[in-house]
């Protein structure tokens, strides 16, 4: 007995002398390495055994040259190549000689969305060429967005902030919006000044149980397409607050360098008129920048010239080249996005906005950029001046303040789309929650 107690003395004060450990106070430099280690998170193995489907006897000089050319994403993380988790994919999206290797085993087809918007964009231009009105063609949908943050992932008893993704208000092609349900009695919808439309909860996590957010909401999304001619285009008003906003540089993924300027003249070398030179740069951009999946934006330092780099970029990484290439050459451009919501190819999606004197705001998606389907002019450059019926816009600009205010930096610090969640004890990143879209088009 005195051994039992003599021991629980000696730990007792062995416990009061040790000084408590506190916790290591928030660093972005530790933030983004485990990021990075979340994107970077396959092995060679798992790369080759991919490419092996369609290039049995790849090599490890083969690997190499894939890599310097940069259709091989990876990075050396704590000593060992890592590659990004959709880098085989990629390389059969971006290398040529990869990608004629797989369409001929695989075949080549239209995407679901490309085969909606074969039908979609002809009823489009036939009505507002009929019509004249550029807002056209809509289509309702109610829509259940579910955000389930994982089972203890939070401490149970511990209050969990919420921001999902809300149809924006104050659009021309965004109409009849109408809040239906929260799962949270409390909630706070955005003010419309807000460029991040949000509807934000609360809620205490529980032991051992998953904690689901959710939100109903019913709108109309229009096309909306411009038939832009040259000689339609006036001179802008250099000395108004849209023409000094939207062509002056913005943190940190708009940024004059000295090679994007000089890529900017290069490309409208002896234009002056705004439509010529933003179709210019929009071809450009479609023809040099095929589409890959993207690392999250949040690990990029500037967006723009990591495209330049890399060769390829999904829809806001070519959307904001264009967009930095539109302001440097004096076109206003701001960048825009929210969700495509093609039936049964509903996504993520970026796109961009210009601003041409006397005709206004138009949109222009970079990412879908010159339709495979296109069977006339009017199709070809549908993109630049206009957009399909099936999207929801949520944010009207990039890397803008949430409300209420996000006290730890955001899973996604460019874009607003999935959602953000918090706790006090941080962030909570993406593998610890899952977001889900349930869409019922209501004109079916």
């Amino acid at each position: 007995m005195k051994k039992v107690l003599y021991a629980a003395a000696l730990l007792f004060l062995v416990t009061a002398c040790t000084p408590k450990t506190e916790s290591k106070p928030y660093a972005w430099e530790d933030d983004l390495h485990q990021r990075l280690l979340t994107d970077f998170s396959r092995t060679e193995d798992e790369v080759k055994d991919y490419i092996r489907k369609y290039i049995p006897d790849v090599s490890d000089e083969q690997m190499r040259q894939w890599e310097a050319s940069k259709a091989l994403e990876c990075m050396i993380l704590n000593g060992e190549r890592r590659y990004f988790r959709n880098a085989a994919p990629n390389l059969f999206r971006v290398d040529s000689a990869c990608y004629k290797i797989k369409a001929a085993k695989d075949g080549v087809s239209l995407s679901s969305s490309e085969k909606v918007n074969m039908e979609n964009l002809p009823e489009v231009i036939a009505s507002v060429k009929k019509s004249g009105n550029p807002i056209t063609a809509p289509k309702r949908m109610r829509v259940i967005y579910t955000l389930t943050v994982d089972s203890n992932a939070v401490p149970a008893g511990e209050l969990i902030r919420c921001w999902l993704p809300y149809p924006r208000t104050d659009q021309s092609r965004q109409q009849d919006v109408k809040f239906i349900s929260a799962s949270e009695s409390k909630y706070t919808l955005s003010p419309q000044d807000c460029l991040h439309s949000t509807l934000y909860m609360e809620k205490r996590a529980v032991q051992d149980q998953p904690t689901v957010f959710s939100e109903s909401f019913e709108y109309t999304a229009n096309a909306e397409w411009h038939n832009l001619k040259p000689e339609d285009i006036q001179p802008y008003d250099t000395a108004s607050f849209i023409y000094k906003e939207y062509t002056a540089e913005r943190e940190k993924h708009i940024i004059f360098s000295p090679r994007m300027c000089e890529l900017a003249a290069k490309l409208t070398a002896g234009e002056t008129n705004p439509l010529l030179k933003a179709k210019r740069i929009f071809r450009w951009v479609n023809d040099n920048f095929p589409w890959a999946s993207a690392r999250e934006y949040s690990t990029i330092e500037n967006i723009p010239e990591y495209v330049l780099d890399i060769h390829k970029g999904d829809c806001g990484q070519v959307s904001l080249l264009f967009i930095t290439l539109c302001r440097i050459s004096g076109i206003p451009a701001h960048f825009q996005s929210g969700f495509m919501m093609h039936p049964k190819a509903w996504n993520l999606h970026d796109w961009a906005e210009i601003y041409f004197e006397g005709i206004g705001w138009v949109p222009v998606d970079q990412s879908f950029g010159i339709p495979a389907f296109a069977r006339n002019a009017d199709e070809e450059y549908f993109f630049l001046g206009g957009i399909d019926s099936w999207r929801m816009i949520v944010n009207s600009d990039y890397g803008m303040p949430l409300v209420p205010e996000k006290k730890y930096p955001r899973s996604e610090t460019v874009d607003f789309q999935r959602g953000e969640v918090e706790w006090e004890g941080g962030n909570l990143y993406f593998p610890k929650w899952d977001y889900h879209m349930d869409i019922e088009y209501l004109d079916n």
